[in-house]
């Protein structure tokens, strides 16, 4: 931890966990969905459905959703502008359990192009954050360093052609978990590095036959995604 993780972040609102860390929520929401959001549906679970209104927490996933950072001015009037925006929002209460952390949302979002995306992310104090599922797929990472998320074929020497064209291209990684739901199913890898992700990297990743799709994430900014 740093002295920001223990005084706060510098934002708009009463609480770093129910509006900085939804403000971050957000803008990961954002970069993971990669393109201008049309529709999101906000699942708020525990205390984010109970007192998140009276924080401020709903106007501040949406600022969020639009890329605004945790101190602008306008998060009190971001229903307005998303309205304008032509983004439209819709609020729900979902139920996780007693054993859920209780500052979750789940974003159900389409983005202009019709392209439909599923992050569920949790603020776990001082406005950090970590975000949980993507599109159904259990993971974690918390969007502070450039990330990589890759769906892959959980096979043999996957994880070591991955590593192998980053170290090629002199990219540290800080940190590197992999997730499955079965042996030789499907497998999600998340690597937080040092380094931002060039677009060689990208590419030479995306071209690697067991691999099915690459995100990139630049830190809690924007993402770049492919399929192949």
């Amino acid at each position: 931890m740093n002295l920001f993780d223990i005084i706060g972040p510098v934002m708009v609102g009463p609480s770093s966990s129910h509006t900085a860390g939804a403000v971050r929520l957000g803008n990961l929401g954002k970069a993971i969905l990669n393109e201008p959001l049309a529709e999101v549906i906000i699942g708020l679970h525990g205390s984010f459905a109970k007192t998140g209104q009276g924080h401020g927490t709903d106007l501040a996933l949406v600022a969020g959703l639009m890329g605004w950072a945790t101190d602008d001015l306008r998060i009190p009037q971001a229903f307005a502008y998303a309205r304008q925006a032509g983004i439209s929002f819709v609020f729900k209460t979902i139920c996780l359990g007693e054993a859920a952390h209780p500052n979750i949302v789940n974003f159900e979002m389409k983005g202009i192009s019709g392209a439909t995306c599923g992050v569920v992310g949790t603020s776990v104090g001082g406005g950090r954050i970590l975000i949980n599922e993507v599109d159904g797929f259990p993971l974690e990472f918390s969007g502070e360093y450039p990330t990589l998320l890759t769906m892959h074929e959980d096979q043999p020497g996957t994880i070591a052609l991955v590593t192998g064209i980053l170290s090629k291209h002199n990219v540290n990684i800080a940190q590197m978990r992999v997730f499955r739901r079965k042996k030789g199913g499907l497998a999600c890898m998340v690597v937080e590095t040092d380094q931002p992700i060039t677009t060689q990297n990208f590419k030479d990743l995306l071209n690697l036959p067991m691999v099915h799709l690459v995100r990139k994430i630049e830190g809690q900014g924007a993402v770049n995604s492919g399929v192949r």
